[in-house]
Formats: structure tokens, C-alpha cells, sequence
């Protein structure tokens, strides 16, 4: 049997999130970062988080914030991950890691030196995404996935990943998946048949049974 966490990405509505939990998801992501479609308000994810139960975790994503902006959110104790999604420095998301929260460095992959270079960040774990020169992430394209194979840190996988090739990415052994695009009739809006079909290939592939 094979444990990975999966990451529901780019929620905004308290349907979505809720069938995201039952059908099996880890973590659900709220963006806040205000150029993307994705974009949620902190007040309209405090109201969809404080209905949610306990047992999933929440991932606040920023692309460049600046650490008060960031602090503000983590003291109202509405997230567990902290996901740095721009071109933040190492040394920049070093100084949360004694905030008690999980941290998450994203990486947009063009090559394999992309890969390399990413062992300078000391977060709690890695994000590999597709590179895109007009868009920080959610742009549903792929990279050489074979690149993670047996990489050394934790490392979350990204872009791209839909219910056809959720297989093809858990077979690169990653410590988790993140899914936004892949599942959606558009941004911000998941489609729950494709959600559906995503966990119920996750589950054949995994032999752990998803919640519904």
C-alpha cells in the first residue's frame, strides 16, 4: 500500500472544499495571492475554514508577500502550511520555520539545474511545478516528471495533473500531489466528476480508500 498526500489546490467555495474532504483530500490550498484567478479574500476562507473539520490541514499560498502580510494570517491559527509560490529567497522562507507551521518552497521546473538549485531552500518540503514566464502556477502544463525520481528531500509534485495522468505522478514517488487545474470547469470552480474520477484513479493506484 502506498501513502501520498494530496493536495486540493485553489479552493474558494465551501462546496468544493467539502467534496474535496469526503472524496479523500489532505490538505486544501487557499490562494492569496491577488493577481490570481484563483484569488480568495482572507475573510471569505476564514468563513469556509471554520466549517471545515479538524482532521485536514490548510495551506495559505503567497507568491512575494511580504512577512507581515504573511504573520497576520498564520497568528489567526487558520493555516497549518505556509506555501511560498514566487521568487522568494532561501533565506527569506528560513525565518518561518520556527513558526510552527509546515512550510512549502514552490519551484518552476525547466531543466534539471532547476531541480538542483532547489536543495538550497531548508523548508519542510519542495513543490515542483511547471515553469511559465507569465504565471506563478495553475497553468495546467507538465514537466519531465522522470527529473523527481528517487530526489532526496519532500517533495510535492504539480502542473498539470488530471485523472488521466494522476497515475503517471504518483509512480514518481513523490511525498505528495497537488492538483488545481486538472479538476476544474474553471478557475476556481472544481468539477466533481473529474475530482471523482481523480480520487477513485488515486485510490486504485494506491489501495487506500478514499473517504467517499
Amino acid at each position: 500500500m502506498i501513502t501520498v498526500k494530496i493536495k486540493i489546490c485553489g479552493i474558494t467555495n465551501l462546496d468544493d472544499a467539502q467534496a474535496a474532504i469526503e472524496m479523500g483530500a489532505d490538505i486544501l490550498g487557499f490562494n492569496f495571492y491577488r493577481q490570481s484567478p484563483r484569488y480568495i479574500e482572507t475573510n471569505e476562507a476564514e468563513k469556509i475554514i471554520c466549517k471545515l473539520p479538524g482532521f485536514v490541514d490548510i495551506a495559505g499560498v503567497f507568491v512575494n508577500a511580504n512577512r507581515p502580510d504573511i504573520r497576520e494570517l498564520t497568528d489567526s491559527g487558520l493555516l497549518n502550511w505556509v506555501q511560498f509560490h514566487g521568487d522568494e529567497t532561501s533565506e527569506f522562507c528560513s525565518q518561518f520555520n520556527a513558526w510552527n507551521l509546515h512550510t512549502i518552497k514552490a519551484v518552476r521546473v525547466r531543466s534539471v539545474e532547476d531541480i538542483d538549485r532547489a536543495q538550497e531552500f531548508e523548508t519542510f518540503s519542495l513543490l515542483f511545478d511547471a515553469f511559465d514566464p507569465n504565471q506563478y502556477g495553475g497553468t495546467g502544463k507538465t514537466f519531465d516528471w522522470s527529473l523527481l525520481r528517487k530526489y532526496p528531500h519532500r517533495v510535492f509534485l504539480a502542473g498539470g495533473i488530471n485523472p488521466d495522468n494522476v497515475s503517471d505522478a504518483l509512480e514518481t514517488d513523490v511525498y505528495g500531489i497537488d492538483i488545481c487545474s486538472g479538476i476544474e470547469s474553471e478557475p476556481g470552480k472544481k468539477d466533481h466528476p473529474k475530482m471523482k474520477q481523480l480520487f477513485d484513479n488515486i485510490h486504485s493506484f494506491t489501495g487506500i480508500k478514499v473517504r467517499k
